[in-house]
């Protein structure tokens, strides 16, 4: 393929894009073949051509559609728009704002206002009592009573986990003795010469296992009952006990402005503050009564409930117990009864419900 090279010197005032055209039009046949001139292209394949040369003068106007830019002049802003105009409408495309929704937000500020208040003063109020610069209301008896029912609620934490495991222990013993008497009723139909004794085993393992499960429904009743008084019916009582704290010491915080305001000068911003104070302090006291008054009646009824639901359980427990590890099956079956008794009849007392 013969390729002839030319070699041109363009001034500064000639078009390169010019230069290009010529250079893409010269094209030669070698021995590939015949290839297309592209400075002559065919008529349905024409496409618009660069401009001769390049006029930066901004006073002159240009033809959007002669341009071979896109449509787009200095700034890159469209000069050609296809579909018209752009639309325009009077209505507004704002969300209009409901009558209400300033008032909700107006509140929703004010309550924000309010708890952030009464989160600083609670908070001053438990520093200052630990580092002992202010004084706290007490009350020794149900103080006393508070702190009986927590350390009673941790025993009897102890007594659930500890009967939880017993039961588990006692419940794979049982599993056991029943794969041991199935063990020995096979070897007894494929040993002859020891059947008898096979079958006796056999026998007592199966007694075993039928009693043993009754012991273990006495357990599982056992624990529900604990559990029930541990994590629902004290950790109801203790919870009053947490918001009762929490209105004690807002209590506590809002008597000590009071207080403040009170000895303060008689100006006008104090006596405001001391009107609002009073007011706060009076809504405070109030619930701090009421939450105070439903600690000292909720740990009266757990005490005496707690004593009575605790003793019927500790009788059935030690009796399935001792009925069960002394052989006496006919006790083993009556104290049985009488949990199953437990469980279907009614129960007489508020814990038990």
């Amino acid at each position: 393929q013969t390729w002839h090279t030319y070699t041109r010197m363009t001034s500064l005032t000639s078009n390169p894009m010019e230069d290009i055209e010529n250079m893409e039009g010269e094209y030669m046949e070698g021995s590939s073949g015949h290839r297309r001139n592209r400075s002559n292209p065919e008529p349905e394949q024409t496409r618009p051509q660069p401009p001769r040369s390049l006029d930066f003068q901004s006073d002159k106007e240009t033809d959007p559609s002669q341009s071979w830019t896109g449509g787009f002049t200095q700034g890159c802003t469209p000069q050609f728009q296809p579909f018209g105009a752009p639309a325009t409408s009077s209505i507004s495309l704002t969300t209009p704002s409901s009558p209400g929704e300033g008032l909700g937000k107006t509140t929703k500020l004010e309550n924000m206002k309010n708890w952030t208040i009464s989160t600083y003063k609670c908070s001053r109020q438990s520093l200052y009592e630990k580092m002992g610069k202010t004084s706290k209301t007490v009350d020794p008896e149900l103080e006393d009573q508070i702190d009986t029912l927590r350390n009673t609620q941790k025993k009897y934490s102890e007594i659930l986990r500890l009967a939880r495991a017993l039961s588990s222990h006692f419940y794979n013993m049982v599993q056991t003795q029943n794969s041991l008497g199935e063990c020995f009723s096979d070897l007894a139909h494929k040993s002859p010469e020891l059947q008898q004794e096979f079958l006796y085993n056999a026998e007592a393992q199966r007694n075993l296992t039928k009693n043993g499960q009754k012991l273990l429904a006495s357990l599982n009743f056992f624990v529900s009952s604990v559990n029930t008084i541990v994590n629902k019916t004290m950790e109801d009582s203790l919870l009053t006990v947490k918001q009762y704290e929490t209105a004690r010491v807002e209590y506590d915080a809002y008597r000590t402005d009071l207080e403040f305001y009170t000895a303060a000068k008689e100006t006008e911003a104090n006596q405001m503050k001391l009107s609002e104070t009073q007011l706060s302090f009076n809504n405070k006291k109030a619930e701090f009564e009421k939450l105070r008054s439903d600690v000292q009646i909720k740990l009266k009824f757990l005490d005496e409930n707690r004593v009575k639901v605790m003793a019927k359980q500790l009788l059935l427990f030690h009796t399935a117990v001792s009925a069960y590890f002394s052989g006496n099956q006919v006790a083993l079956e009556k104290s049985v009864k009488q949990f199953a008794g437990k469980i279907k009849s009614p129960a007489t007392s508020w814990i038990e419900q």
